[in-house]
Parts: C-alpha cells; sequence; structure tokens
C-alpha cells in the first residue's frame, strides 16, 4: 500500500506537469482558434532561459524560474504577431495557421538544439530545492511540492481570470467571434496579444518545472508535453482550465500506476487510447462545450 500512495503522488506531480502545459495550449485553441504546434518549444525555451540564468548569471531559484516563465511569454507573443496575426488579417483558416505553426516549431527547435549543443542539460545542484520531505512513510520531494502546488494556483489564477473578469469575458468573446467582439467594444488584437503572452508563460513553467524535475533540459523537452497538455485538453475539455487540470494530473496517475502494476511499454499506448475514444465518443471533453464562450 506504500508503493501505491507513493506512485499515486508521482502520478499526480506527472500529470500536475501535463496540465500546466494543457493550460496553455488550450487558452490558445479555444480563444485564438490556433492548433499551435510550436507550443512544445515554448516549454523548451523556457527551461533553457532559467538554466542559463541559474547557472551563468547565478539567479536564485524564484528568479530564474520567472525568467524562464517571460521568456517562453515573450516568444509565444513574437511568434503569434510575426507569423499568425497576418494570417488573421487574411481571414485564413485553422489549416493555414496549423502549417504556419509546424514551421515555426521547426525553426524554433533547431535554434534550441543549436543553444544546448543538442545535449541533454540539467540543473546543477543547489540552483532547485532538493530538500526530502516525508508524509509518514512517503518520500516527498520538494520540487514535487512545488509543481503539484504551482498547477493548483494556476488553474485557480486562470479560472478567476477567464470566468469571473471583465479581461476574460472579453477573452471569450474573442474566442466566439473577434468581429462581434469588436463591434461590442473588445479590441480583439488587445486581447490577443494578452492570450499568447499568458499561454505561453504557462506552458513555459511546465518546461522549467519539467526540466528540473527530470534533469533534463534540451530541445526536445517540450515535445513529451506536447504530446500528453493535448491529451489533458482533449479529455478535460477546451472551454474549461478546471476540466484540464483534472485530466493532466488523471492522465499523469494513469500513466505511472500502469508503468508500475502492467508494463512501461503500455503507458503511452493506454494513454492515446483514452484520448481516441474521447474523440470519437465525447469529443467536447469531460467538462467543455467545444468553445470558450459557451460554457
Amino acid at each position: 500500500m506504500e508503493l501505491f500512495f507513493e506512485q499515486l503522488i508521482n502520478g499526480v506531480a506527472l500529470g500536475s506537469l501535463y496540465a500546466l502545459f494543457g493550460l496553455g495550449f488550450g487558452i490558445v485553441f479555444a480563444t485564438l482558434g490556433i492548433l499551435n504546434a510550436a507550443q512544445g518549444t515554448y516549454a523548451s525555451w523556457a527551461a533553457i532561459v532559467a538554466l542559463a540564468a541559474a547557472e551563468q548569471y547565478k539567479l536564485p531559484f524564484i528568479p530564474a524560474v520567472l525568467t524562464g516563465v517571460v521568456a517562453a511569454g515573450v516568444i509565444a507573443l513574437l511568434v503569434d504577431q510575426i507569423a499568425f496575426q497576418p494570417l488573421r488579417k487574411r481571414g485564413k483558416d485553422m489549416l493555414g495557421a496549423l502549417i504556419t505553426s509546424i514551421a515555426c516549431w521547426i525553426i524554433l527547435d533547431s535554434l534550441a538544439g543549436t543553444a544546448t549543443g543538442h545535449n541533454s542539460l540539467s540543473f546543477p545542484r543547489g540552483t532547485y530545492p532538493s530538500t526530502m520531505y516525508h508524509l509518514g512513510s512517503i518520500p516527498l520531494p520538494a520540487m514535487q511540492i512545488i509543481t503539484i502546488a504551482a498547477m493548483v494556483a494556476v488553474t485557480v489564477a486562470l479560472h478567476v481570470l477567464i470566468r469571473h473578469s471583465r479581461f476574460g469575458a472579453a477573452m471569450r468573446a474573442v474566442g466566439w467571434d473577434q468581429t462581434a467582439a469588436s463591434l461590442g467594444g473588445v479590441n480583439p488584437r488587445h486581447v490577443v496579444v494578452i492570450t499568447a503572452f499568458i499561454a505561453g508563460a504557462t506552458s513555459g513553467l511546465a518546461g522549467v518545472l519539467g526540466g528540473i524535475t527530470t534533469q533534463n533540459v534540451s530541445f526536445m523537452l517540450g515535445e513529451g508535453l506536447m504530446l500528453k497538455g493535448f491529451a489533458a485538453v482533449v479529455v478535460g475539455g477546451y472551454d474549461d482550465v478546471r476540466g484540464t487540470a483534472v485530466a493532466g494530473v488523471a492522465l499523469g496517475v494513469l500513466e505511472v500506476m500502469t508503468a508500475q502494476y502492467l508494463s512501461s511499454g503500455l503507458r503511452d499506448g493506454i494513454t492515446y487510447a483514452l484520448l481516441l475514444g474521447f474523440l470519437l465518443l465525447r469529443p467536447r471533453g469531460l467538462f467543455g462545450s467545444l468553445n470558450f464562450s459557451r460554457a
């Protein structure tokens, strides 16, 4: 039973990373209508920048993390304004945006590979909290606690922002119809800019925490988060951040328990079988309605 609870906590911590990434990915899709294949590179770049801040510039843990998060938000904003804004002006459809996002993904991925020398780097000891706590006899690494707490805090903050603020109402209006939102007094460009930054920063936080937890900072870091984050969004629902958080945690627990009690070779297969099932049987997810503004 002790092993079960230990693995349960491991699953919740892993799922919290999926949930964090999925939150950013889902906001982009629901508000901007973009299935952004480049989202994973924001996580990779956030971890790379945070590592440089901690290792080369000797920044403490929290400032280093924030530096990586802000860098991811800025990259996401630049990509949106340089690559996606011209498409919006020309009225291009989702396919055009997807192709553009793939091009951005390849470019950013190549640059990240060059920045890391195509190697897997790690945060030096002492640049992040490494204290081991215990819940009875169950070990609780400090980074697991931080990751879970960060996911909960970001989920609550985004839920309040989206559902209980004027800006959130503007986000939902833009997600429904940018032209109608503009006629209603909303500045769609302003909403898009802020949303792109928030989405990039949120996924970037997942990248930094994931890079520290796994001790793997590389240009490939974001790809795993991208696939699992997408699954969390689909299973939870595109228009409810709470659903994405719950689904992300559930996927993490499912993966860890599958690896522990069945086979490690099945962990990804079961996740994607679940994803396929939801796409076929309940495409709006557990909590969603397929549009941000309809919840």
